[in-house]
């Protein structure tokens, strides 16, 4: 059976590139590997020459002639795909940028950000427009016809553009990208010798998935020491496969817990690291609401990260364990809480905790939200009923 036809999925990321392009001499359009970056960039700028620079005869140009290399492209401009993989070309590009300042004369892509974000700093810092890009939003896909029936579906099949946009399972995916990003990327770093030590750390992140993370029981279960734990967590996270949600400052003279939250980037990757073998485990799987929560926070991140914004999400724990999931800062006014809950059918008991935070901050219900798993959204006496395909009532304060 012959595969179908790549299905082009708009993003939304596509209007500030567009922005930034008409003030910057260069874009860089940074991301998890395979989350869309190439097709995104080719499909807004038709008229540049593409350039991949894993091409082995390419890259040796680029590495033997970095000078030569460019001057094919001043006048032209380019795209640069893989950029990182020659960096000696960043000091060379500062010179062909500051000799002719025409906006959107390169577009860069790269897949380890932690290479990227150094070199660009190094010698691109000011010339250099910066989006970074995760995989699918719940709109983007619903925009192309692709809404998942149910949300499992989501958590298991992931947002990767690939399995909807091919015949590929969602199994086979993520065993390559799996594969590919530890024995591939991670191998250009020297802070990881131990390969496997490193997947089993990456299983156990998944296993934590919307948990306060553990240094010390993360270590130990890895069989690695506690600074190890904390290094391979921030790459990880410059790796932008998994998110650290930060504690909100506000304590209300209680103590609070002082440890990030952990979310994977796609609950997907997450479903896949734990073992869970298809959508109908998710259903009873003691990973669901962890991976729920991931997908809603992920949500909430990309909002932000298409419009060019970092993030402004948060959590509260206090050290009595009352918490709000997100907290969202909001220009300067109080901040919003927002629980997620995967249950489908509405229960009191959801606006528990956000009863508790309005009753310390003074916050009013009508800037409350609970995201659930179902579909109906209600205006509650405590506070808005939000089901997971309408996030549009939160989104507001996301601007």
């Amino acid at each position: 059976m012959s595969s179908p036809p790549q299905r082009m999925i708009r993003r939304d990321a596509e209007a500030q590139i567009r922005s930034l392009a008409l003030g910057f001499p260069a874009v860089a359009v940074i991301g998890p590997r395979q989350s869309g970056k190439t097709t995104l960039v080719r499909s807004v700028f038709p008229h540049l020459p593409y350039v991949l620079l894993e091409d082995p005869d390419t890259r040796a140009f680029a590495e033997e002639d970095p000078r030569s290399f460019l001057i094919h492209y001043e006048k032209t401009g380019a795209i640069l795909d893989e950029v990182q993989r020659v960096p000696e070309l960043f000091s060379y590009l500062q010179g062909v940028l500051d000799a002719n300042q025409r906006p959107g004369q390169f577009i860069l892509t790269g897949s380890q950000n932690f290479l990227m974000m150094e070199r660009i700093s190094q010698s691109l810092a000011g010339r250099v427009g910066i989006v970074k890009l995760l995989p699918l939003s719940m709109g983007e896909l619903a925009r192309a016809g692709l809404e998942a029936e149910r949300y499992e579906d989501l958590l298991y099949a992931g947002l990767f553009p690939r399995p909807y946009s091919s015949a590929v399972h969602p199994r086979d995916f993520y065993s390559s990208y799996i594969q590919t990003y530890i024995e591939r990327d991670l191998r250009l770093l020297k802070q990881v010798q131990n390969l496997s030590a490193f997947q089993t750390f990456m299983k156990m992140c998944a296993y934590r998935s919307g948990q306060v993370v553990n240094y010390s029981s993360l270590a130990h279960d890895c069989g690695i020491t506690h600074n190890t734990a904390k290094e391979w967590l921030s790459l990880l996270e410059t790796s932008m496969l998994i998110v650290l949600v930060r504690p909100h400052h506000k304590n209300f003279n209680k103590r609070l817990v002082r440890m990030p939250k952990l979310y994977f980037t796609d609950p997907g990757l997450a479903a896949h690291l734990a073992g869970v073998q298809g959508t109908d485990d998710l259903i009873y799987h003691p990973l669901r609401g962890g991976l729920f929560e991931s997908l809603i926070i992920a949500e909430f991140l990309k909002f932000r990260l298409n419009r060019g914004k970092e993030s402004n999400l948060y959590f509260w724990r206090d050290k009595l364990g009352h918490e709000i999931d997100c907290i969202i800062e909001y220009m300067g006014w109080d901040p919003i809480p927002v629980e997620i809950k995967s249950g489908r059918t509405p229960s009191p008991d959801f606006f528990n905790e956000i009863a508790y935070w309005n009753e310390l901050s003074g916050n009013a219900p009508d800037r409350s939200f609970v995201v659930y798993g179902g579909d109906r959204s209600q205006r509650r006496a405590a506070g808005h009923l939000v089901g997971y395909r309408d996030l549009e009532p939160i989104i507001r304060y996301l601007e």
